[in-house]
């Protein structure tokens, strides 16, 4: 289930230039534990946001966005918060990050960021976000017109070919819950019209 929505988009090795933007989703930090123990706290997607960091810095000219508010009905507490403290830790500026904290799903994400930075039809945004995620977040993107740039990572799986018969229970349950709630995601988002296609691909 994880290795199909993961192999769905290449692996990126380079870029090319220009790049006018970069997007990361949020979903890669507890900002409840983080409030609660007065330090920042990541969880399994970290990776979204170390990556984020790393192509800040190899394109200094372009526009930086985090999206990510909160997914809980108490809303007290933003992703986008303790993003910014990570950011900072990491020696990010925050002047060059605009933050957007109402999104509450990966729809919103999209909506609610193209409205804050209205981008061009010819600048070339980055996309990143977990490579299992990717299909969705790609299928909203483009259903907004806004044909933003792949770049999955946050592997859970070495992929489709190299798939083998395992016997690990925690590591099992998991990836059940994750994949499960992507195809759910993808059958939902379908029949919501927020994506143009049920498995949207590169």
């Amino acid at each position: 289930m994880i290795a199909v929505l993961e192999d769905r988009f290449p692996v990126v090795t380079s870029v090319t230039e220009p790049i006018d933007g970069i997007i990361v989703l949020g979903g890669s930090v507890d900002q409840y534990a983080s409030q609660s123990r007065n330090q920042i706290v990541l969880n399994n997607a970290a990776e979204r946001l170390t990556t984020f960091v790393a192509l800040a810095r190899q394109f200094p000219k372009a526009k930086l966005v985090f999206t990510g508010g909160s997914g809980r009905l108490d809303q007290t507490y933003k992703e986008a918060d303790t993003a910014r403290k990570f950011f900072i830790s990491m020696g990010l500026p925050q002047s060059r990050v605009v933050f957007e904290d109402q999104s509450r799903n990966t729809f919103e994400n999209g909506v609610f960021t193209q409205r804050l930075v209205k981008p061009k039809a010819s600048e070339r945004w980055l996309l990143i976000t977990s490579a299992r995620h990717m299909p969705r977040s790609m299928g909203v993107f483009r259903h907004l017109g806004w044909n933003t740039i792949p770049y999955p990572v946050d592997y859970l799986t070495k992929g489709v070919d190299k798939v083998g018969l395992q016997f690990n229970l925690e590591n099992g349950l998991g990836s059940l819950h994750s994949g499960m709630r992507e195809w759910m995601g993808l059958a939902v988002y379908k029949l919501l019209d927020r994506t143009n296609e049920f498995f949207p691909g590169p």
